[in-house]
């Protein structure tokens, strides 16, 4: 048990939160998304609501605190943060600030008591140099959660093993199991170790419920084809059918999808590479490599810009952005010496997590929290909101993960990202210029604040502090836009998809919400909701040109990490304005991805636009959800974090 300590709320605080009603956004869409994805069996074996949400991520945070204060013979006083810890979790309920999924679905929970904080964390990256330690952090990372990000180091240097007598290796039905039995595989090609041959019997069978992290197993079926993927991989590099820029990525990429079949956590990967290699550039060109199709979708590639040479080839990444969005870019020329822009913060990073908004050092992760300014109803409660993220995310870090190395570079940094959604919305309503004025108040008040709990808990200041994060459901828990992001319409159908055997699946069947199959994915209900947005602006009426300057303002404004964005542009209008584009703004931004605007309407589009009269149509035919009724389910953590992804 690495978390001892407890620290509780007063029970009649407690009960006065549960008697209040939740107010989630978008006409209760996001009271299902809460349902789906972050609603805990409490251990009485009840059914969390939202007030039991809140306690359990305030009662975590503040144990987390506590046992670092008793451990360093720091004074702590429950008394003295009791009235602070209501406070922030008055506004938590409010949505006013919101810890990420990872923190909302396991904060608080006896698995992060006994494992430590890896689960916690959204953001990490490791370098590829050595190709099997990196894929060991990378499969041990992915499995708990956290978005990975990796480049293009390994140098090569393999050989097939003799396979003529393989050693058996019985995979113990553990994370760790799992993890060990790609290590072995690597290292037989690469460190010239035994081959082996894998005993799969004590892996529990599919549908069986994962205790303390929650979910569902998969059965053995994830892992035994990624084995088969792996081998061949390593073989056709060694048969040099691949050159080392595919044997990297294919590894990674074949781990990823490894743990998102295998139900265990859904999570996504980035792939950073040069903008001189020819093999990175087209590494999601199916035509040219058909055989990557399967795999290559986990991962956004972007290229790293660094040197004069880099910044040239920006023209002849326009055509290829134009056709699919990718690469994206990472000027590391500005992560290294930024913090916002005209800010010099020397920075070691040269890695960024999948979402492109926190730049780590090889091993590092990064916590995040989120604040949702259109939800606070005046300046008193954003400041708080801000104090309450500020905490929570710097807090994070004084709990250790189960890894050494990230450990050592973590208690370096401590870095955290504060971040903010919502904020078209917010432009919208109070206008740029306010919102201009505000973000630079605000971030010095997230210094002061980091600043003080870091002398008070004896760590060091945070290296960097701020982020804009794309936002994926969290925002949609709170009913706003995502990230810095338009909507793709003020009125939408948003749809829900459920696997077939969750109880929630059954409850919204039964509650009479409008469903259909899935056409692409079997065993799986799709729902629909209407829903809409408090912006008059949907993401057709904003320019690529607009959004690229939002992206600065934020940058220089609020952002001393990075802001995630994916600029959408209309391809036939602005196709061929995106050399333009990249010229004017990579010198003065960190990063970005472009994505061209959807053509048409496909069937069971994640959210699709609709008119007014539409929405209103489908909206009096929606039924009313009692909640009170739903029962049984454990949640299903964070969904996919990926630059392309997690605004959609």
């Amino acid at each position: 048990m690495i978390v001892t300590e407890r620290f509780a709320l007063e029970e009649g605080f407690k009960k006065r939160l549960r008697e209040r009603k939740a107010e989630f956004g978008f006409n209760g869409f996001g009271e299902a998304v809460y349902y789906r994805t972050y609603s805990r069996r409490k251990p009485d074996g009840s059914q969390e609501r939202w007030a039991d949400t809140v306690i359990r991520v305030i009662e975590g945070i503040f144990s987390i605190r506590k046992q670092h204060y008793k451990e360093q013979g720091l004074a702590w006083d429950d008394t003295r943060w009791r009235p602070f810890a209501e406070s922030m979790a008055e506004s938590c309920f409010s949505m006013h600030w919101l810890p990420p999924g990872r923190g909302l679905w396991i904060m608080g929970t006896e698995y992060i008591y006994e494992r430590g904080s890896a689960a916690l964390y959204n953001c990490g990256a490791v370098d590829t140099t050595d190709l099997v330690d990196s894929a060991d952090w990378a499969m041990d990372m992915l499995m708990s959660g956290v978005g990975v990000g990796f480049n293009t180091a390994w140098k090569g240097g393999a050989s097939i093993p003799d396979k003529s007598e393989p050693k058996l290796y019985v995979v113990e039905d553990s994370k760790e199991g799992w993890v060990r039995s790609v290590r072995l595989m690597l290292e037989s090609y690469c460190r010239g170790g035994p081959f082996y041959r894998y005993d799969y019997s004590r892996i529990r069978p599919a549908g069986s419920p994962i205790r303390g992290f929650g979910g569902t197993a998969s059965g053995p079926k994830p892992l035994i084809e990624l084995h088969q993927r792996l081998e061949k991989i390593m073989d056709d590099y060694c048969h040099e059918k691949i050159d080392t820029t595919r044997c990297i990525v294919d590894v990674f990429n074949a781990i990823g999808v490894c743990v998102v079949a295998g139900n265990v956590r859904r999570s996504a990967e980035i792939a950073l590479g040069s903008p001189h290699d020819e093999t990175f550039l087209h590494l999601k060109d199916y035509d040219r490599f058909p055989d990557r199709k399967d795999i290559g979708w986990i991962s956004n590639n972007s290229v790293v810009l660094h040197e004069h040479e880099d910044f040239e080839k920006l023209p002849d990444l326009a055509p290829l952005i134009r056709k699919n969005g990718e690469p994206g870019i990472l000027n590391l020329v500005n992560v290294q010496k930024y913090g916002r822009f005209g800010q010099e913060i020397h920075d070691r990073a040269w890695l960024t997590n999948p979402c492109g908004e926190i730049a780590l050092e090889s091993h590092e992760l990064c916590n995040l929290a989120e604040i949702f300014p259109t939800r606070c109803p005046s300046r008193d409660a954003f400041d708080k909101a801000v104090e309450y993220a500020a905490f929570y995310a710097v807090t994070v870090s004084l709990l250790p993960t189960h890894r050494s190395e990230t450990n050592a570079v973590v208690a370096r940094n401590r870095r955290t990202g504060v971040s903010i959604s919502g904020i078209a919305d917010w432009i919208e309503t109070i206008g740029v210029a306010r919102v201009t004025r505000i973000l630079r108040d605000s971030y010095k008040r997230v210094r002061r604040i980091n600043e003080k709990l870091a002398k008070e808990s004896g760590i060091p200041v945070s290296l960097k502090v701020t982020a804009i994060k794309p936002s994926g459901t969290i925002s949609l828990l709170a009913g706003t836009s995502p990230g810095m992001h338009y909507p793709v319409s003020r009125y939408a159908i948003r749809r829900l998809r459920s696997g077939n055997s969750s109880k929630l699946t059954r409850f919204l069947i039964e509650a009479g919400v409008p469903h259909a199959p899935d056409e692409y994915s079997e065993n799986t209900t799709v729902f629909e909701f209407p829903i809409e947005y408090a912006n008059p602006r949907s993401q057709n009426e904003v320019s690529a040109w607009e959004q690229f300057a939002l992206l600065a303002m934020l940058q220089r404004e609020w952002s001393d990490n990075m802001v995630s964005c994916t600029i959408s542009f209309d391809e036939a209008k602005e196709g061929g304005q995106i050399e333009h584009m990249l010229a004017m703004f990579a010198p003065v931004i960190k990063s970005a991805s472009m994505l061209p605007r959807l053509k048409g309407i496909y069937e069971q589009m994640p959210i699709e636009p609709i008119d007014k009269e539409g929405y209103e149509k489908r909206l009096r035919r929606m039924p009313t959800i009692d909640w009170s009724r739903f029962a049984g389910s454990d949640g299903a953590g964070e969904g996919f974090c990926s630059i392309l992804a997690c605004n959609i």
